[in-house]
């Protein structure tokens, strides 16, 4: 295997400062890169870049490149794969690992705060499982997409820093252009990190990735009679949270194996993941996904699920008695519906203008969503023409025609102008509000595959730096750029996605 050389210039643009690559060996494993016949720099997120204490215009484009697909190390970068395991669909594989990305680093950006930064199809592991670890340009550029416009929205994810294409195919079921994703993220661990120590009976090192995850992540649990149990419920808030927020915009995940799971509190790992068009609790769009475990109503249960499994790992840092260390993170997790419907109602209330509390807030919200799915209307523009409703802009007709028939959303709508009318503040208020709660522009599915067709077809980026500039911008409408707000029309429509490894 070729051996990616050191940078060879005066100074590197990325102070790096890795603490996970101090802890014990069998954590990960240290290797370079396998480096790429032509690198070519397609995407550089200058922004993110700056958030990071980075200097986009530090590296010519062609030495960002090489750097970034692998070819070359940035100084102060130490990569490794590191170690996991995970349930995968309900089923436990005590190995999984990083397959086709290498952890270059970490850095602390201005704030403060330490990020990870790592290549995504740089090559080959000892976890690839007979994979090349590669990546096609179809699923990095979907990630970049989603992750983009995931945090334009404000929902904690990881982000893309940059895309390469390689200048070399990948072969799935036919040969597809290759690139890399530079992916940044608060950290890259996951419940099925503590997994793969547990599954081991290694104790100690469960402890060692606990005691990181505290420092790292969770820094108020030091303090804590039972730091250890005190992670558990930090992370079920992170996660409770996080998944609200999924569900607000109407995010499907479609692939919440543990090993997918950030502890974090970020979304990670953007495979087969879409956003709904019509709503229905039921929607799946994950092609692996044939019984719906992942459906989008399904996703509080499921990371219920997936911290149950990380409670496991835990129990014998709660407390020695095995007992009393069940009860106490058992009572952390029971109470888990109760946090994510605290947290979904409250996102639910601002996205229909509401302020303050009433106790038939919920019903209001039940309500609408039910006529929603029964009359088979859009998600994302039911909310943002409320929001123009609201604002008492002449809209009525456009929301009223989202519905296949109107009678049952005119019945609920006068409850909900005479719920907003008892808010203290007035229409313009209110509908500004609105409209900075509800996207305008989300990355529909068969826009993001007509921007990897033609990137993959035709090397054609155009559309996919089109997308990318309207996802990143969500709340606020572009002139002329209607059409990207409006859903896939029957012979558009993408029933499908997958995951791309």
């Amino acid at each position: 295997m070729s051996i990616a050389p050191v940078l060879e210039s005066m100074t590197s643009p990325v102070a790096f400062d890795n603490r996970y690559a101090r802890l014990p060996e069998r954590f990960f494993v240290r290797m370079n890169p396998t480096p790429v016949a032509s690198p070519r720099l397609r995407a550089l997120n200058a922004g993110l870049c700056r958030e990071l204490g980075i200097d986009p215009d530090a590296l010519p484009e062609q030495e960002w490149a090489q750097a970034l697909a692998g070819n070359t190390l940035l100084p102060g970068a130490e990569p490794i794969a590191m170690a996991y395991a995970g349930h995968q669909f309900g089923h436990f594989v005590p190995q999984l690992g990083d397959g086709r990305a290498l952890l270059l680093g970490e850095v602390v950006d201005p704030t403060g705060a330490r990020r990870d930064i790592q290549l995504k199809g740089s090559g080959p592991t000892p976890f690839s499982r007979m994979g090349d670890g590669r990546a096609a340009l179809g699923p990095v550029l979907r990630e970049y997409l989603l992750s983009e416009a995931m945090h334009a929205m404000g929902i904690p994810t990881t982000r893309a820093l940059a895309m390469v294409t390689t200048g070399e195919a990948v072969y799935r079921e036919e040969p597809l252009p290759g690139a890399v994703l530079t992916r940044v993220a608060r950290s890259h661990i996951r419940v099925g990190t503590f997994q793969y120590f547990a599954a081991r009976g290694d104790h100690a090192a469960v402890r060692s990735l606990a005691d990181h995850v505290i420092e790292r992540h969770y820094p108020e649990a030091q303090g804590a009679s039972s730091p250890y149990l005190a992670l558990l419920e930090s992370a079920a808030e992170r996660q409770a949270e996080l998944v609200a927020r999924w569900m607000l915009v109407g995010f499907i995940h479609g692939v919440m194996n543990t090993d997918n799971m950030a502890v974090s509190g970020e979304t990670i790992d953007y495979g087969p993941c879409a956003f709904m068009d019509t709503y229905h609790p039921g929607t799946v769009f994950s092609f692996i996904d044939q019984r719906g475990r992942y459906a989008f109503a399904n996703q509080p249960e499921i990371a219920q699920w997936n911290l149950a499994r990380l409670a496991e790992t835990l129990l014998p840092l709660i407390d020695d008695d095995a007992s009393r260390a069940i009860d106490r993170a058992t009572q952390i997790l029971e109470a888990f519906p109760a946090r994510i419907s605290t947290h979904w109602l409250a996102g639910m209330r601002s996205k229909l203008g509401l302020q303050t509390e009433e106790d038939s807030d919920l019903e209001l919200v039940r309500e609408l969503l039910d006529v929603m799915r029964k009359q088979e209307a859009d998600f994302t523009l039911t909310f943002r023409h409320l929001s123009d409703l609201a604002a008492g802009a002449e809209v009525h007709t456009r929301v009223r025609s989202l519905f296949n028939h109107a009678q049952p959303f005119d019945v609920w709508l006068p409850c909900w102008q005479a719920r907003v009318a008892r808010e203290p503040d007035g229409a313009a208020e209110r509908g500004a509000r609105m409209r900075r709660a509800n996207p305008a522009y989300i990355p529909r599915n068969h826009r993001v595959e007509q921007a990897i067709v033609a990137a993959v077809t035709e090397a054609d980026f155009g559309p996919f730096e089109h997308l990318l500039g309207l996802v990143t911008q969500p709340f606020d409408e572009h002139p002329g750029e209607e059409a990207f707000m409006l859903p896939a029309r029957p012979e558009e429509r993408v029933h499908q996605t997958f995951c791309g490894t």
